[in-house]
């Protein structure tokens, strides 16, 4: 059993022999990228306005078609996670990290660093490239938020396109620290749309596991960082990394997915510190009334 999951996802010839190629791949040209997300940003702000517009404030239903995606991003997600993480392994047992000229290097420092020159070929950009068109699944939840009625729709639909957009530039500059950034990534989710699902449809919901998704995204931000950290490192100490020019697109785009993420939580904070304000007043006056 165990050898069988191996071999269909790292072992498997469409996996080992994989190569980014913009002529036989599905999804791997800029037209194909600009358009995509040119139909998905018109696509949602057209709806984000008309609902505007018929001043609709109450979220429309949707049946169990959020759950639904929630359980099919949980398993596409929990696939690419095992799949690109049998792949490092197998990847660094076969020593194709050992770069040219260089010694007293580590499978930690191949997967901060591509060596320049790098090609997007192999096990690793499979997956990458699994995960990119997953993107386009996750694409759905930008929708569903609107439609939903959920706060700042704007900032949702702008991240997710965004995302979509980074992972195209991991493929197709072979973006170094890529396999950590997409194994943290995809283990959130696993477990961020597991929790959606299981909640979604009714199941019991344990008390304080709210923070799920919230402790999820911060592990996502803090393996950010720490990629990127180290990546300049790597690039400024150890002669080079694959990828510096799409490493500078992707810093701007992680900029602003951090403040989007900060004044969405924080905005919410203040909204939740003024409620337990006026509840707690009102819990006084109360009491002062029973008196």
């Amino acid at each position: 059993m165990i050898r069988e999951i191996n071999y269909w996802l790292s072992e498997h010839p469409a996996i080992v022999g994989f190569r980014w190629s913009t002529d036989q791949l599905f999804g791997s040209t800029w037209f194909f990228l600009i358009c995509s997300l040119s139909i998905y940003f018109l696509s949602t702000m057209a709806l984000h306005h008309i609902l505007s517009l018929l001043n609709r404030r109450r979220p429309i239903p949707l049946g169990p078609f959020p759950a639904l995606h929630s359980l099919l991003m949980a398993m596409v997600s929990g696939v690419i996670f095992l799949g690109i993480l049998l792949s490092t392994v197998a990847e660094i047992r076969d020593t194709r990290w050992a770069w040219r000229g260089r010694t007293h290097n580590s499978p930690m420092q191949w997967l901060l660093c591509f060596p320049p020159g790098t090609r997007p070929s192999g096990r690793v950009f499979f997956w990458s490239y699994a995960f990119y068109l997953s993107r386009f699944l996750h694409l759905f939840r930008a929708y569903f938020a609107i439609l939903r009625r959920r706060r700042a729709p704007v900032a949702r639909v702008f991240s997710h396109g965004a995302f979509v957009a980074m992972s195209f530039l991991w493929l197709e500059f072979s973006q170094s620290f890529q396999v950590l950034a997409i194994l943290s990534t995809t283990l959130a989710y696993a477990v961020v749309f597991g929790y959606r699902f299981w909640a979604g449809v009714g199941l019991p919901v344990a008390t304080g596991s709210a923070p799920v998704v919230l402790g999820c995204q911060f592990l996502m931000l803090f393996c950010n960082f720490f990629c990127h950290f180290g990546f300049l490192f790597m690039h400024f100490g150890k002669g080079g990394c694959s990828g510096i020019g799409a490493w500078i697109v992707n810093s701007m785009l992680n900029g602003m997915f951090l403040g989007a993420f900060l004044h969405f939580y924080g905005k919410r904070d203040h909204e939740y510190g003024k409620y337990w304000v006026l509840r707690d007043k009102t819990d006084e006056e109360k009491k002062k009334k029973i008196k």
